[in-house]
């Protein structure tokens, strides 16, 4: 098959940029493939972080990828059509996981389907952002309702993309795992090592925003320690006030078993923490999907998360870590200590394991295929 695939991609940093790269990468194993990225995302006054730019050293990244898209600038939404319609796939791919792209994906959605003939699959990392406006929804509607077909990696996310089009040929599968930072093994005392850290250490990872339910989990810290010695590790950049959550700390007298590292975390480094790290914490509110999950599954590392999103069907109760409720401290507490006092971690990282060869990049592939084979 013929393929055209637009997102972003190397010098660009994030998950977003980390799939669509690897996507590429998966598809042309089997495919005909044009891979075209941008110039530039986001005007600095607009990106909530420090930098949209990816300062890793070990970079993910693709040869061929020809950078065409500024989204500022309507002549490349043009030129980009231009190079789709020579090209003349038999699918184009574009990500969705925010309204700012609205005008920049509509212009290309419109003429290609108007001028070719390819199909169009949009695969929806959000289909409505976190913290959505009216205007946000309705955006999104005027862009995904030109698509022929379309990827989710949740069941919210299938829900909402029927309330917006309700025709929709849509397809569910799993976030695919990111293996990928696990380049090189490293033992686990040598990352605490390189760290500073002693002990057992538990990990809550990315970007920190409302959503994250981060509150939750440092709540749930006293009555950890209550039971057990354990150091928590918050590592990635705020995207919200920081000095709430030194005051939730300072509150309940955090300040030697929290460890903050507000920076995005280049690629080479995203090892250490996994490695150093006995469990992994999502105690998130609300979400749809996590690629920390899948960062986590990549190093063979249990995880504890909320009962909100995809998250319970992702990670297996008992299995391959455990799901509690949202919003709930004492449960979280509870969880973390049980894993250690249970002694969980064997049991959990051999499920693992056995059990992560269903998130692989291939099934992602063969999901796109699905939408043409016959009968």
């Amino acid at each position: 098959m013929k393929i055209c695939l637009i997102g972003p991609s190397y010098p660009f940093r994030g998950g977003i940029a980390h799939y669509t790269t690897l996507l590429y990468r998966s598809l042309k194993q089997k495919h005909t493939v044009k891979f075209y990225s941008f110039k530039r995302q986001y005007p600095l006054w607009l990106f909530p972080g420090r930098s949209d730019l990816d300062p890793s050293a070990f970079v993910i990244k693709e040869n061929n990828v020809e950078r065409v898209l500024d989204s500022l600038n309507p002549w490349t939404w043009w030129l980009m059509f231009i190079k789709v319609k020579r090209y003349n796939p038999d699918l184009l791919i574009l990500p969705w996981w925010a309204s700012f792209w609205t005008l920049q994906f509509l212009t290309i959605a419109k003429l290609v389907k108007k001028f070719t003939k390819s199909k169009l699959l949009f695969i929806c990392h959000n289909i409505i952002q976190h913290e959505a406006s009216a205007l946000d929804k309705l955006c999104t509607k005027l862009v995904l309702r030109n698509g022929d077909y379309f990827i989710v990696h949740s069941i919210e996310e299938l829900n909402c993309l029927r309330k917006l089009v309700p025709d929709a040929n849509v397809k569910k599968t799993f976030h695919p795992i990111y293996e990928v930072f696990n380049y090189s093994p490293l033992e686990k005392e040598e990352a605490k090592k390189s760290l500073g850290l002693i002990g057992k250490t538990i990990l809550f990872f990315g970007f920190v925003r409302p959503y994250k339910g981060l509150k939750y989990l440092i709540e749930a810290m006293p009555t950890i320690l209550q039971s057990l010695d354990v150091t928590l590790m918050v590592v990635g950049e705020f995207w919200e006030n920081k000095k709430k959550y030194l005051n939730y700390i300072e509150a309940f007298h955090l300040q030697d078993k929290v460890r903050i590292i507000d920076q995005y975390i280049p690629n080479e480094e995203v090892r250490l923490y996994f490695y150093a790290a006995d469990l992994v914490i999502l105690p998130y509110v609300s979400v749809t999907g996590s690629g920390v999950v899948q960062i986590a599954f990549g190093f063979n590392k249990p995880v504890v998360v909320t009962a909100v999103g995809d998250l319970s069907n992702i990670v297996k109760n008992g299995q391959t870590g455990f799901v509690v409720p949202p919003k709930d401290p004492l449960s979280l507490a509870r969880a973390i200590i049980s894993f250690y006092k249970g002694n969980w971690g064997d049991k959990f990282i051999k499920n693992i394991i056995t059990q992560k060869s269903k998130f692989k990049w291939d099934k992602v592939v063969e999901c796109i295929e699905s939408f043409f084979l016959k009968g």
